[in-house]
């Protein structure tokens, strides 16, 4: 397909919509997250784990869902996907208590696990080759801003009803997603795949990373000597190194270890980690600081956000396209950078600070690294593995994003001194989101640092014409002695040319 064409623009819509329903659940339980804490009077633990119990189950699984998609049709999962999400989004709006509201987030973390790399693979399976960088950069600004509208639209539905409100919204675009799924996207698989589905792996590498997380999340306030703490912590990461010996054995692993040794593929994946620790520790704090210290209700705390959306709106498919011409390099590079002064602008946010001087240039500065920086980062990762590995290698990709998000949740606010009930006590939460956002930016430019050493740009189709024209020589010649039709020049150029085609040698 084409971008410009008719079919293209529905399988965009449809892609959009589906990876939005999980963005947008994602962004607006973090502006919700003060007001769930006072209906169920949760401390800081709870709320790491309404948000964690989604992400953990989302990592853990992406790389099983990428696999069904390759075998089974990446079409059919990701409409599985989106049904499921629906479901367990229904189960979270009712909950009566925090416990059921972290087991219903796990389930939607279930769903969004099967629809979120399906995405990104029907997009790279679909469209052409000239147009697959445009497409993913589209899909990445238009999806950058559903996941910046979240904010806006969970503080609005916190402020005229209620938190539980933001759960339901799901319902009428899942239904559009089902619609348009079903009528305008072709389905696609790899031919190549063979062997079972890798259910072991998947839950070797779910059940370390909830074990880590438990120790990370409840080590601060229980004590790190406490033994269900250090037997967490300590199983977790025995069951991640099982995961990666099992990879390494198993005749059809879910996560084909190879693919990192293609260097691009390894580095943009580091930059990946980097960045999406910094965005998910800083995110998940700062509606709190926002409401809690600064005074602003959930509404205001979201609109606070919108400069990111519009402009995400007017830039990121235009960082796609520039990333194409020139190459990922130099955005990869620069980007994180600029997120990183704009988490560390979030450092002079105080209770009795202005927003136009104090908020706004730091979400803009922030705004604007995202747009430089999500469309190539997404590109190069999918790019830099053949095509038939698409599901899988956007599986890898989403799943080191959120394995970052997950382990910076649960370790950023301990790191910064924010512990159980400090939340709401203004002045310590205060204190602790200034060293968060600070050590978020140094992440940042640590991302963009490996960007710069490793992170190489694409031949251009120019010199690989020229590289590979035939030379012109000014005049036949005959040589004194005959040649093969093709030679090969001293210091491994490509092949000459027989200077008589056809002709006498």
């Amino acid at each position: 397909m084409r971008v410009d064409s008719p079919a293209g623009r529905w399988v965009l819509a449809a892609t959009v919509l589906g990876s939005a329903i999980a963005s947008i659940d994602a962004t607006v339980v973090g502006i919700a997250l003060p007001a769930i804490g006072r209906d169920f009077d949760a401390g800081l633990a709870s709320l790491q784990w309404v948000v964690t119990g989604y992400t953990l189950t989302l990592a853990g699984l992406l790389l099983v869902a990428g696999d069904l998609g390759d075998r089974y049709g990446r079409r059919r999962v990701f409409a599985i996907g989106v049904v499921w999400f629906v479901v367990a989004s229904m189960g979270a709006a009712v909950a009566p208590n925090a416990p059921v509201l972290i087991g219903s987030r796990a389930l939607q973390g279930v769903g969004a696990a099967l629809l979120t790399p399906g995405s990104l693979a029907i997009l790279e399976a679909s469209f052409a080759p000239q147009d697959r960088s445009r497409a993913i950069g589209t899909w990445s600004g238009l999806s950058g801003v559903a996941t910046a509208v979240g904010p806006f639209l969970g503080g609005w539905l916190v402020e005229v009803w209620s938190w539980r409100l933001i759960f339901l919204i799901n319902l009428p675009v899942a239904a559009v997603v089902i619609v348009l799924t079903w009528r305008h996207v072709p389905e696609s698989r790899d031919p190549q795949v063979g062997g079972r589905v890798d259910v072991g792996g998947g839950a070797l590498v779910t059940l370390g990373l909830v074990g880590l997380t438990y120790g990370l999340i409840e080590g601060p306030g229980a004590g790190w000597g406490k033994p269900a703490v250090l037997v967490a912590l300590v199983g977790g990461a025995l069951l991640l190194a099982a995961f990666v010996g099992r990879e390494r054995r198993t005749s059809a692993p879910m996560l084909p270890l190879e693919l990192f040794a293609a260097r691009q593929f390894a580095a943009t994946n580091l930059v990946t980690f980097a960045v999406y620790a910094a965005l998910g520790g800083a995110l998940f704090l700062l509606p709190i600081q926002l409401q809690q210290v600064c005074g602003y209700s959930a509404l205001q705390s979201g609109v606070a956000l919108l400069p990111v959306t519009v402009i995400m709106l007017l830039l990121s498919a235009r960082s796609g396209a520039l990333a194409t011409r020139i190459g990922p390099r130099l955005q990869m590079s620069a980007g994180p950078v600029l997120v990183g002064m704009g988490l560390a602008l979030l450092s002079r946010v105080e209770a009795a600070g202005s927003y136009l001087t104090e908020v706004l240039p730091a979400v803009a500065v922030f705004g604007l690294g995202l747009a430089v920086t999500v469309a190539p980062l997404t590109a190069t990762a999918l790019a830099a593995v053949p095509a038939r590995h698409a599901g899988i290698a956007s599986a890898v990709n989403n799943d080191v994003a959120r394995a970052a998000g997950l382990i910076a949740v649960a370790v950023l606010p301990a790191a910064s001194g924010i512990t159980g009930a400090s939340y709401l006590r203004p002045a310590e939460f205060s204190h602790g989101f200034h060293t968060a956002v600070l050590l978020a930016a140094g992440l940042c430019a640590l991302g963009g640092m490996i960007a710069a050493l490793t992170i190489r740009n694409p031949p251009r189709p120019a010199a690989a014409d020229a590289a590979t024209r035939p030379t012109a020589l000014p005049e036949p010649i005959t040589p004194a002695a005959p040649v093969p039709r093709w030679s090969h020049c001293c210091l491994d150029a490509p092949p000459l040319p027989d200077p008589h085609p056809g002709g006498p040698r």
